[in-house]
């Protein structure tokens, strides 16, 4: 089973992951780790404006499926049975895990709460301001670049949608019954 995962920033897509993978035993596979890995390569430092554009640019130069299709790619050489891969950014990345047979998840949360949650990240993308987050979530919501971020699209064609405005309880709740709708 391959599960992939997208949504708004600090909606809970990690908990979502945290709870497939040590719940449910499956095998996580990480579309920000991989650009962040890029991303040193080039000596470049790691925030937000950087992981984007590195992004768009693997996107630009090896197809706007390539970084689903490397976490693909790599749970097929490990033989994972069930993976779950986060996140999917762009419609080029859903019509390649639908067509592996996979599913799209969706997680979302009130932006307020969202802000609030990767203020406590502490990573080094996420120390900006609330007017910085929303003018980040605009761009990366509709991209005039072709090989940028589509994540509005992108979340409408969830197979599924994870709402986060309350407890750890109601999601993992909310991902039970997406797995037995699944079986």
């Amino acid at each position: 089973m391959i599960i992939g995962i997208t949504g708004t920033d600090g909606a809970g897509k990690g908990v979502v992951v945290d709870y497939l993978v040590k719940e449910k035993g499956f095998t996580h596979f990480s579309s920000r780790a991989l650009i962040t890995e890029e991303v040193e390569k080039r000596g470049l430092t790691p925030d937000r404006e950087t992981l984007r554009a590195v992004a768009n640019d693997l996107r630009r130069e090896s197809g706007n499926e390539f970084i689903i299709k490397k976490s693909y790619e790599k749970a097929q050489t490990m033989n994972v049975k069930n993976a779950v891969i986060e996140s999917l950014r762009a419609m080029a990345e859903v019509e390649y895990l639908k067509a592996q047979g996979g599913i799209l998840v969706a997680v979302d949360a009130e932006q307020k709460l969202r802000y609030e949650r990767i203020k406590k990240r502490t990573s080094e993308s996420d120390m900006i301001s609330f007017e910085t987050f929303v003018r980040q979530e605009a761009l990366e919501m509709d991209d005039p670049d072709p090989s940028g971020m589509q994540k509005a699209k992108v979340i409408a064609a969830a197979d599924y949608t994870i709402l986060n405005n309350g407890t750890l309880d109601d999601v993992h709740a909310q991902i039970e019954s997406i797995l037995k709708q699944m079986t």
